[in-house]
């Protein structure tokens, strides 16, 4: 990426090359001079190199402000950096610019679902992807009674189950983000292979049911 920069500010970040005016001398430039200049060049009508030196936030845990961008003379390019702000934990209310709760059309109150609501909330439909296999088992038994449903897949869904129920209390527990995070965090072996996989991604084995996955 290219910035103009103009007594020391950044006026424009460009991102592709375009026709470019230089309002200084009033000279009407053709694009192909972002690829064919060099960059003395282009520093002289007050282009200059967009460096992406900022570090931004995971997308998961936090939120990244757009780039701020600052003109740096003595290394004669454009600096960025951003503000990183941690997601919230736990709902809350949605709130205008007053501090007024915002409403829905039927005038109840909008809310901010933190990340523990929306990770109980994926929790709920992982479990509920991996039981419905199975579900072709349950029509079975309704419209015909001497088929059954089998033990092993009672077991595992009982299992998957307890493994909802189990995460779902693990994020409830979570009082800071880095305990949340490291509810999505393996344990690894000296080699580096899992040696526990993360709470969150750590489900029953369907090993023992595989022969009535649907």
């Amino acid at each position: 990426m290219w910035g103009y920069v103009k007594d020391n500010k950044v006026e424009e970040i460009i991102k592709f090359p375009r026709t470019f005016i230089d309002t200084e001398n009033n000279i009407k430039h053709p694009r192909t001079i972002f690829n064919t200049w060099t960059w003395e060049q282009l520093n002289t009508i007050g282009l200059y190199e967009v460096v992406d030196s900022g570090t931004k936030g995971i997308d998961k845990f936090e939120y990244t402000s757009q780039a701020q961008y600052s003109y740096s003379s003595k290394n004669k390019n454009i600096t960025t950096s951003y503000t990183i702000t941690e997601k919230a934990l736990d709902d809350s209310e949605a709130k205008d610019e007053d501090g007024n709760n915002i409403l829905d059309v039927d005038g109840n109150k909008l809310i901010n679902y933190g990340l523990k609501t929306l990770a109980k909330e994926q929790a709920k439909r992982t479990a509920n992807g991996l039981i419905s296999r199975f579900n072709w088992l349950v029509e079975r038994s309704i419209y015909d009674s001497s088929k059954t449903i089998p033990d092993a897949v009672k077991t595992y869904v009982a299992s998957i189950r307890t493994d909802c129920e189990e995460i779902e209390t693990a994020i409830t527990n979570c009082k800071t983000l880095d305990e949340f995070k490291a509810l999505y965090e393996n344990e690894y072996n000296d080699d580096m292979t899992i040696k526990t996989v993360n709470r969150i991604g750590r489900w029953s084995d369907d090993s023992e049911v595989e022969t009535y996955l649907r």
